[in-house]
């Protein structure tokens, strides 16, 4: 393994004990994920499931809202629209910079 994967969140270097134990799971709500289409791990050549750490961040989210109530489907779609979200305002406050930079270069903005 190369040392430039060790801060690559999407490898998938973590087995599912590995990723169980460290989420505080059970092995049966990960396979859970991936029978949803929720969360889809990789394979390895044996067919074993293998985490990545991003993969690890989602089923915390999820399982956050898991433990306050919401069904799988709702816990899955509420962080969907979070991370919609979440993109939406990323590319909202690119925008605002991009702007204040073109206002910044032309002069003081028409009022």
């Amino acid at each position: 393994m190369g040392v430039g994967r060790l801060d690559d969140q999407d490898y998938p270097v973590l087995t599912m004990g590995q990723a169980a134990e460290l989420l505080d799971v059970q092995p049966a709500f990960l396979r859970s994920l991936d029978a949803a289409g929720v969360l889809t791990p990789h394979r390895s050549s044996g067919g074993h499931r293998r985490y990545s750490r991003r993969q690890l961040t989602l089923a915390a989210r999820i399982r956050e809202l898991f433990d306050e109530g919401m069904t799988l489907d709702a816990a899955a779609r509420i962080v969907g629209l979070q991370d919609q979200l979440d993109t939406a305002n990323a590319r909202i406050d690119t925008l605002e910079a991009r702007e204040a930079r073109h206002r910044g270069s032309d002069g003081p903005a028409p009022q």
